[in-house]
């Protein structure tokens, strides 16, 4: 028997600088997502909530999906690959919205490393330094960010335990 155990983030010796790791799976954004978000972050713009009003009152004429949702949606994805074995998320250094993202949008993300340094005062981690571009089903990009992630070394990162004993299986 082999026991198999998901990758969830990467270590400093993992970032090689120029590195592109493609996301999956994508998201479809409904309308339920954006008005939820919306409401959850008190951002009541009728532009994302409003029907009559994205048709009647704005340059696209629909509901376009609030910016942060679409941030983080990218973010999230980008999770598994990038910050999962994170010690902390240390800064987002810069932040555009470069095309709207519509409800019934799909979006996908990758990112690709910038930068990956041991640190200059711990010697147990390092900062990694990415940025992730996210497009919708057309390939137009909607989202890009760049960031820094202060990771461990894999010598020092902690084990992941379960809260229950191995020999599950036997």
């Amino acid at each position: 028997m082999t026991e198999h155990e998901r990758p969830f983030g990467r270590y400093l010796e993992d970032f090689t600088v120029g590195d592109v790791y493609k996301h999956w799976p994508g998201k479809t954004i409904t309308e339920y997502d954006d008005h939820l978000f919306c409401m959850i972050t008190m951002n009541h713009h009728p532009l994302h909530t409003n029907d009559y009003f994205a048709k009647n009152e704005t340059v696209q004429g629909k509901n376009v999906v609030v910016g942060n949702l679409v941030y983080s949606l990218a973010l999230g994805m980008s999770v598994p690959d990038v910050s999962g074995a994170a010690i902390a998320n240390l800064e987002v250094e810069s932040l555009l919205h470069k095309n709207p993202t519509f409800h019934g949008d799909t979006i996908y993300a990758e990112t690709r490393v910038l930068e990956a340094q041991e640190s200059k005062s711990r010697p147990d981690r390092g900062i990694v330094k990415v940025e992730t571009k996210a497009f919708n089903q057309d390939g137009l990009e909607v989202c890009y960010f760049r960031r820094k992630v202060m990771v461990w070394k894999r010598e020092f990162a902690p084990k992941r335990n379960r809260p229950y004993g191995d020999g599950v299986w036997e």
